[in-house]
């Protein structure tokens, strides 16, 4: 079990999390089993369907977990916590060369 006092959290990732209504063993999950992703000058632990069937494997379930995301700093703090489905603005966004004279 995961305790709230061994996650960093900001002040704005607690709000949310209690706000939102999401238990810190579910968060504990995400950090352990999600896909990292370094977007938006932040890391994003979330979990789709992949890390559903790839956790199912190891023994662990956490179908109820699919769609949650957590953003986290750098710094290793969390930030923030949501729900969303859809893990399309994950991608990487590959940017073309400007073209300015």
């Amino acid at each position: 079990m995961v305790d709230i006092a061994d996650l960093p959290f900001s002040g704005h990732g607690k709000a949310r999390l209690f706000g939102r209504r999401f238990s810190v063993a579910g968060v504990g999950d995400v950090l352990s089993f999600g896909r990292e992703v370094h977007a938006r000058g932040a890391v994003v632990y979330a979990v789709g369907k992949r890390e559903v069937v790839r956790a199912r494997k190891q023994g662990v379930d956490i179908s109820d977990l699919e769609g949650w995301h957590i953003v986290c700093g750098h710094s290793g703090a969390i930030l923030t916590v949501y729900k969303n489905r859809s893990l399309r603005r994950l991608r990487p966004v590959y940017r073309t060369r400007n073209n300015r004279f």
